[in-house]
Protein backbone atom coordinates (compact mmCIF):
# COMPACT_ATOMS: atom_id res chain seq x y z
CA UNK A 1 0.00 0.00 0.00
CA UNK A 2 1.39 3.17 -0.91
CA UNK A 3 0.12 6.70 -0.16
CA UNK A 4 -2.14 7.27 -3.47
CA UNK A 5 -4.22 4.11 -2.66
CA UNK A 6 -5.01 5.82 0.43
CA UNK A 7 -6.02 8.76 -1.45
CA UNK A 8 -7.74 7.12 -3.99
CA UNK A 9 -9.75 5.02 -0.96
CA UNK A 10 -10.76 8.29 0.98
CA UNK A 11 -11.42 10.51 -2.42
CA UNK A 12 -14.04 7.56 -3.51
CA UNK A 13 -15.59 7.92 0.11
CA UNK A 14 -15.09 11.16 1.41
CA UNK A 15 -14.40 9.92 5.16
CA UNK A 16 -14.07 7.04 6.17
CA UNK A 17 -12.53 5.75 9.75
CA UNK A 18 -9.09 4.30 11.04
CA UNK A 19 -10.75 0.65 11.87
CA UNK A 20 -12.25 0.54 8.17
CA UNK A 21 -9.21 1.52 6.16
CA UNK A 22 -6.69 -0.92 8.24
CA UNK A 23 -9.44 -3.97 7.04
CA UNK A 24 -9.62 -2.42 3.92
CA UNK A 25 -5.65 -2.28 3.46
CA UNK A 26 -4.94 -5.05 6.07
CA UNK A 27 -2.72 -2.98 7.91
CA UNK A 28 -2.20 -2.38 11.68
CA UNK A 29 -3.80 1.21 13.01
CA UNK A 30 -0.45 2.24 14.14
CA UNK A 31 1.12 2.07 10.46
CA UNK A 32 -1.91 3.44 9.03
CA UNK A 33 -1.42 6.74 11.03
CA UNK A 34 1.54 6.84 9.75
CA UNK A 35 0.94 7.26 6.34
CA UNK A 36 -2.16 9.38 6.86
CA UNK A 37 -0.23 11.64 8.95
CA UNK A 38 1.15 12.93 5.83
CA UNK A 39 -1.62 13.36 4.51
CA UNK A 40 -2.74 15.60 7.17
CA UNK A 41 0.92 17.20 7.48
CA UNK A 42 0.14 18.08 3.70
CA UNK A 43 -3.48 19.75 4.42
CA UNK A 44 -5.51 17.06 2.08
CA UNK A 45 -6.89 15.09 4.91
CA UNK A 46 -8.86 16.37 8.14
CA UNK A 47 -8.54 13.91 10.96
CA UNK A 48 -11.60 14.42 13.92
CA UNK A 49 -12.60 12.24 16.95
CA UNK A 50 -16.12 11.01 17.00
CA UNK A 51 -17.40 10.93 20.33
CA UNK A 52 -19.55 7.56 21.24
CA UNK A 53 -23.11 7.08 20.36
CA UNK A 54 -24.13 6.27 23.69
CA UNK A 55 -22.82 9.24 25.24
CA UNK A 56 -20.66 7.23 27.12
CA UNK A 57 -16.70 8.11 27.60
CA UNK A 58 -15.83 4.63 28.56
CA UNK A 59 -13.12 4.45 25.66
CA UNK A 60 -14.26 0.83 25.05
CA UNK A 61 -14.70 1.43 21.43
CA UNK A 62 -10.93 2.20 20.85
CA UNK A 63 -9.17 4.79 18.74
CA UNK A 64 -9.50 2.90 15.27
CA UNK A 65 -13.46 3.53 15.58
CA UNK A 66 -13.78 6.82 16.87
CA UNK A 67 -10.69 8.32 14.56
CA UNK A 68 -12.16 9.65 11.46
CA UNK A 69 -10.39 10.86 8.17
CA UNK A 70 -11.46 12.90 5.18
CA UNK A 71 -10.57 14.26 2.49
CA UNK A 72 -10.65 17.93 1.57
CA UNK A 73 -9.60 18.01 -2.33
CA UNK A 74 -12.92 17.66 -4.26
Amino acid sequence: MILSDIKRYLQAREQATLADMALHFDVNDAALQGMLEQWVRKGRVSREKLTPSCGSSCNKCGQAATEIYRWLDK
